[in-house]
């Protein structure tokens, strides 16, 4: 963020203030506090697959995070993007990693690089400690899961054992992702193909308080908000002078931790969010979770725990079917390894 946008930022927060100055309470607790731990296994995936072959993966993962967001916390937002747009297509198999494939496509345009590359950083060194052991779809899991936690979110047990697609998903699978215009009938029916529920999409739509989006995903620019705190942070795009590409926060009381601020803001109804986001606070099946999750932090941890382990265990067309790739932007095919032998690699 510019200083230009960080000072903008901070004249909303003093009309925030006026409007909701309770707000910072849970957050603060949320940045120091733990949720609880959720565990559920199934489909062949269980915590302690790599006991054997890589003891220390999930040492290895959390120093490489944590190394990572002291020099920019932003790849949380990142992680946790990459996260989504792997797993709801065709389950959590990294297909999104792989060079001109998903990523060409416009749901997946603007996945950030720096947390791309942090998936690659992370396998080269798990590697070189275990040998080609652990794929990059459980990399993916388990960095996405630390930088919530790092971030001030729950921290979560979860169930490994996944194998890295030999191919991209198909762009139809890639369209199933929601878009920003997505109304909530139509978000809670996109979710409820994938096997997840409401209590799924509102919770796992609170990744979004360490998000940002582009200034042309935000509402209709014929019906600009009335009141003082729309303006504001309307004003940080128009300020810029109506780059549809420039990036605002979609939380905008505490962009850099993982709390239940992006409630808050959502129960404000000021129409200062995406048109996904704020459809969730009106519709009679997800407003009483807007609600119920902005007044207990603890509840949406536990809740959004639980949802991002239910969706790291989707279960793709092909079922847990793939190889342990020697470099997640690519296929070992492209790299002159036998798919038999990557295949015998990750049922190590």
């Amino acid at each position: 963020m510019t200083a230009m946008s960080r000072s903008a930022v901070l004249l909303c927060l003093l009309v925030a203030a006026a409007v909701g100055s309770a707000a910072h309470f849970d957050g603060a607790a949320a940045a120091t506090d733990n949720g609880k731990k959720v565990s559920q296994g199934q489909g062949g995936l269980h915590h302690y697959f790599y006991l054997d072959s890589c003891a220390q993966l999930e040492t290895i993962v959390r120093s490489t995070v944590e190394s990572a967001l002291q020099q920019d916390v932003r790849l949380t937002a990142g992680l946790l993007r990459i996260f989504f747009h792997d797993c709801f297509p065709q389950g959590c198999d990294a297909s999104v990693l792989l060079d001109n494939g998903e990523r060409q496509f416009a749901p997946n345009l603007g996945l950030q690089q720096a947390a791309l590359q942090l998936i690659e950083t992370i396998r080269s060194k798990v590697h070189a400690a275990c040998g080609p052991t652990v794929s990059c779809a459980d990399i993916t899991v388990l960095a996405t899961r630390d930088a919530v936690n790092l971030a001030g979110g729950p921290t979560f047990t979860v169930n490994l054992g996944r194998k890295d697609s030999l191919a991209p998903a198909s762009q139809n699978d890639v369209f199933s992702l929601p878009p920003p215009s997505f109304t909530a009938d139509q978000l809670l029916k996109s979710f409820s193909d994938k096997g997840l529920d409401n209590f799924d999409l509102v919770a796992l739509s609170g990744a979004h308080t360490v998000g940002r989006a582009r200034c042309s995903a935000f509402g209709n620019p014929s019906t600009p908000p009335k009141d003082d705190l729309g303006q504001c942070l309307a004003g940080i795009c128009t300020g810029g002078g109506g780059d549809p590409n420039r990036l605002r926060d979609l939380d905008f009381l505490t962009p850099e931790l993982f709390d239940n601020m992006y409630f808050t803001a959502l129960t404000l109804n000021k129409g200062i969010m995406l048109n996904s986001d704020q459809v969730l606070a009106t519709h009679p099946s997800t407003n009483w979770l807007v609600k119920g999750f902005a007044d207990n932090h603890w509840w949406f941890f536990q809740q959004f725990a639980t949802s991002m382990v239910k969706m790291s265990e989707m279960k793709g067309p092909q079922g847990n079917v793939g190889e342990i790739r020697r470099n997640c932007f690519k296929p070992n095919s492209a790299l002159n390894i036998s798919a038999d032998h990557g295949l015998l690699a990750a049922s190590a």
